[in-house]
């Protein structure tokens, strides 16, 4: 099975990096989840996002993000 790419911003104001993990580790448990600024600061002002498998998905909410970054888990 293929690495999942997974990366997420720790300067996002619209999540949390520690309850993100948590969310990302129950749909990835195998992924290692890189934590670094991602130069996407318009929508990071605005939304919060994960970075999945070459895609940016944003949501309103922490559970709105990681409910539409599910299908893109390898």
């Amino acid at each position: 099975m293929a690495k999942n790419d997974i990366r997420i911003c720790d300067k996002c104001k619209h999540m949390k990096v520690k309850s993100m993990l948590a969310k990302i580790a129950v749909i990835a448990p195998d992924a290692e989840v890189k934590v670094a600024c991602k130069s996407y600061c318009g929508p990071c002002s605005r939304f919060a996002f994960i970075y999945i498998n070459g895609r940016y998905i944003t949501g309103i909410t922490e559970e709105e993000a990681i409910e539409k970054a599910k299908k893109y888990v390898k």
